[in-house]
């Protein structure tokens, strides 16, 4: 008997098959229009486009223009690509294009999918960003759809690191725009950072579709991205911490598997306390649990972190003397991303790699505040559904299950649990040999780099050939991947994520094509495609008669998400396959997740040595405590996320202020307005309402008057006069302020004053905001604690922030106010000398090798500092304003390179 739920998904269908069903009759019009659209030429193509957007802009809505911009955009790739979209991959845009998250299998031709919901929002003129996982990615769409944005008369761009300006503005200046997450990120923050409007890279951010939605928006969401600048040096500290992490015991310390920390038991700290003050790193007579000693304590844990929860091999590489991270939901390496807070430090010591100077943070941002930025959101993934609840909940995304175009024949098989390790390890090395002989290709999931060395060594001693795709292969990826749908191949992978390169029966075709053509420029092209394209229908009808491609995964994963990628990478478009997991007791999810009662259950029922357990029930428990893991993390990125929405609600308003002051051709009245606001708060301190004359600090007053203002007037003798009171002195300072700064301009002139009040405006900023981010940094990490006395952590650290905030608008204030009111035009004089100085400056870099041959005319005052950069203020090191200028002219630092203007 069926229970009610089923009964009402029988007669009314699920949600999912009801938006489905919606899109029918809109895929129905695009197809009712292609016989039409056929008939166009080419350059008719292109001039739809300008219609549709002429159209758009009228204020016809896109949802109006979907039919023929759908119509249109598919006709231009049939032309360009010779791919004609199917029903299913239209649903897939239109789903994009309301906003969702379209879930599609692999192979289901997601790349394609972009280009109709990316045609048709462009029409509007703003902009669409396609979001990638990684470089190459963003590299090999944008070229390969570029064709299809070309023939429909868009442009296209691709953003990627260390992109020469010019190329990277003209990149975001296209129709569609392809980009890595990291690179939009950075950007975002860069934009931030400049000075001129004319600097900036992004326009508005109109409508972003996100491959890989899962890995970008939930994987990644937990590390904020941070452009920070170097601090000291503290190397020796973290070389003398490491050296006494090894001699420590299993008393000294805890581990917490399932949350990832480690700390100090009360033995471990007597033994550290004793050992810091022998080696003289904790002063004598100074306890760990002194204030003093918050800096010591932090790095000797962030040095047990490294020893204890980080493993060579799998959380990180040692290459070229340097530590580089591996991404544990994609393996890949993660060249330049640091970790922060000492830890990556603390690592570098550990293996004895040069230590690198730690940061501070200059601007960040998460991955889920810079996407909700976006007026409109969507994404693309294999596996969404388990996430289902973050995306709406986050993001504001549904999620909608796009059937495959074919039938799935996949066999999906129970999972196999053994009772060692070893014992999984030499029935996956029998499996692989099984499959191997019968010539069915086999793609082997691990987690880590030292299983996937671990099981290629078990190969190579069974002769079986095989490849391995893991960080340290990480060049020859999309190859490896290609390859791995061969007759026979033998693939071991650390994860499928995002690989991008599908897996084809009989191998990649067109990679086959690419290298035949490369290794023979002068054959004739066509003839070499039809021979290899005959020689591969002849290679995939034997995979498939071998029963196609065979997932064999080594292990379950954290998340059900990342299992079902790897799954996925078998049976697509309805390709015959099979996928199984090899599991053990001794595993990380089944050890942490009460294997000891499995253990038991197993030993009771007299399992043989190289038996294994097989039956639904393992799988519907082992999907439960993952289910758990998956609902914990979505905890963390919560409440991670409920922290950074207080810095972020702060970064809108800093960053709003500065692209407002960067548009204003005129910032006087700001500045004004900041002037005016010091002046009250200094008469309300030095002469407080409601207070008799002689209560009032005067002199107080005149002496913040010369400090913070810049002006000399008789404050005590006004004070004197008779019906004086607070808000007359406030008038008269005003007065007297402003026609300061009138003068300024005046010896300035208008156009040089108001640049020099915008450049100090941003500078302040700049420099408030990014000791304002440090002062949260300490607050975020001690305001748990708060807990402990029943107060809620969340509450403290939103009102203190506030504070903290309000404390930084005033300091900022103050600042500007204080340095415009220093700056002085200069003297004729100094106008000369400097003019005399630029002048020799661009002789000598006119002609450098003469210089070399010529006798110096006149010997410098003092040598220039040892790489001392003319335009790079980060080597000219941080001399005081009296100090000789380094760069060796022999002038003091502030008549010199430290001049304000």
């Amino acid at each position: 008997m069926l229970g009610i739920g089923k009964l009402a998904t029988k007669v009314f269908g699920t949600p999912n098959d009801r938006k489905i069903k919606a899109t029918r009759p809109l895929v129905e019009k695009v197809n009712a229009l292609e016989p039409e659209f056929q008939k166009l030429s080419d350059e008719e193509i292109k001039s739809k486009t300008l219609e549709l957007a002429e159209r758009a802009k009228g204020g016809e809505s896109l949802d109006d223009l979907l039919p023929e911009a759908f119509a249109n955009c598919r006709e231009a790739a049939v032309r360009s690509l010779g791919l004609r979209a199917f029903d299913t991959q239209l649903m897939g845009g239109i789903f994009l294009h309301q906003g969702n998250i379209s879930e599609m299998k692999t192979g289901e031709g997601k790349t394609l999918v972009a280009t109709f919901p990316a045609y048709l929002n462009a029409l509007t003129g703003k902009g669409v960003h396609i979001v990638t996982v990684n470089d190459y990615l963003a590299r090999r769409d944008a070229e390969w759809m570029s064709q299809v944005y070309g023939a429909l008369g868009m442009t296209t761009g691709c953003v990627y690191p260390q992109q020469p300006d010019a190329e990277k503005r003209d990149a975001y200046a296209a129709d569609i725009t392809y980009s890595t997450n990291n690179e939009l990120g950075f950007d975002y923050l860069r934009d931030n950072m400049k000075g001129d409007l004319r600097e900036m890279y992004q326009r508005d951010h109109n409508f972003a579709i996100v491959d890989e939605v899962d890995s970008i928006l939930i994987d990644e969401a937990r590390t904020p991205l941070i452009i920070s600048g170097p601090a000291q040096d503290r190397s020796d500290l973290y070389v003398a911490i490491d050296a006494l992490i090894p001699d420590l015991t299993d008393e000294h310390f805890s581990i917490e598997e399932k949350s990832r920390q480690v700390t100090f038991t009360d033995e471990g700290n007597d033994y550290l306390e004793e050992h810091l003050h022998a080696r003289g790193i904790l002063p004598e007579g100074q306890s760990l649990y002194d204030p003093e000693s918050t800096t010591v304590v932090h790095h000797v844990n962030q040095g047990l972190r490294a020893h204890k929860l980080f493993t060579k091999d799998k959380d990180y590489i040692v290459r070229d003397n340097q530590i580089v991270l591996i991404d544990e939901f994609t393996g890949r390496m993660m060249a330049g991303r640091r970790l922060s807070d000492g830890l990556h430090q603390a690592i570098e010591a550990k293996e004895g790699c040069n230590i690198q100077p730690e940061n501070v943070t200059l601007a960040q941002v998460t991955f889920q505040n810079y996407f909700r930025l976006y007026d409109k959101l969507a994404g693309m993934t294999g596996t969404a559904a388990t996430e289902a609840e973050e995306f709406s909940e986050i993001y504001g995304l549904g999620v909608v299950e796009v059937p495959t175009n074919r039938p799935i024949a996949r066999i999906d098989e129970d999972d196999a649990v053994y009772r060692t390790a070893r014992e999984k390890y030499e029935a996956i090395a029998e499996e692989i040999q099984k499959a191997h002989e019968k010539g069915q290709p086999i793609l082997v999931g691990t987690t880590s780099i030292e299983k996937s060395e671990l099981l290629s060594n078990m190969l190579k001693q069974a002769d079986v050939k095989h490849n391995v795709l893991n960080a340290r292969q990480h060049e020859q990826e999309a190859q490896i991947v290609a390859d791995a749908g061969k007759l026979g191949a033998v693939t071991i992978a650390t994860n499928m994520a995002g690989r991008g390169t599908d897996i084809k029966l009989g191998g990649n075709v067109e990679f086959a094509i690419m290298e035949a053509i490369a290794a023979n420029p002068e054959g004739d092209h066509a003839e070499i495609r039809a021979k290899i394209e005959e020689e591969h229908k002849a290679d995939e009808q034997a995979v498939k008669d071998a029963g196609g491609l065979y997932v064999l995964a080594t292990e379950r994963h954290e998340s059900r998400r990342i299992d079902n990628q790897l799954r996925g990478r078998s049976g697509r478009q309805g390709d015959p396959g099979r996928s199984s997991f090899f599991l053990s007791l001794e595993d990380d999810l089944m050890r942490i997740f009460g294997s000891e009662r499995l253990d038991k259950v197993l030993s009771t029922l007299g399992m043989k040595e190289g038996e294994a357990i097989i039956h639904p029930w393992v799988n519907k428990s082992l999907e439960r405590a993952q289910a758990k893991v998956e609902g914990r993390n979505f905890d963390i990125r919560k409440q991670l996320l409920k922290f950074d929405d207080v810095m972020n609600e702060q970064r809108k308003v800093i960053f709003t202020q500065r692209r407002d002051i960067m548009k204003a051709e005129d910032i006087s009245e700001i500045a004004q307005d900041m002037r005016q606001e010091v002046i009250g708060d200094l008469v309300e301190h030095y002469m407080p309402p409601k207070t008799y004359a002689d209560q009032w600090d005067t002199e107080g007053l005149y002496a913040a008057c010369i400090e913070k203002l810049g002006i000399d007037v008789p404050v005590i003798e006004w004070a004197q006069e008779e019906g004086v009171d607070d808000e007359v002195m406030q008038e008269r300072l005003e007065e007297a302020s402003d026609q300061m700064m009138a003068e300024k301009a005046e010896s300035f002139g208008p156009e040089a004053m108001r640049m020099i009040e915008k450049q100090i405006l941003l500078q302040t900023i700049d420099t408030k905001w990014r000791e304002h981010l440090l002062t949260l940094e300490h607050l975020r990490s001690v305001v748990g604690f708060r807990g402990y006395a029943q107060r809620d952590p969340l509450n403290e650290y939103k009102n203190e922030s506030f504070q903290l905030f309000e404390g930084m608008l005033d300091g900022l204030r103050e600042d500007v106010t204080k340095t415009l009111s220093a700056i002085r035009a200069m003297t004729e004089e100094e106008q000369q000398q400097m003019a005399l100085e630029m002048q020799a400056r661009e002789a000598s870099l006119a002609a450098p090798a003469a210089a070399d041959a010529a006798p110096a005319a006149e010997e410098p005052a003092a040598p220039a500092a040892a790489n001392f950069v003319e335009d790079d203020p980060s080597t000219w090191g941080d001399p005081g304003r009296n100090e000789p200028c380094p760069c060796g002219s022999g002038k003091k630092f502030k008549h010199c390179h430290g001049r304000l203007v």
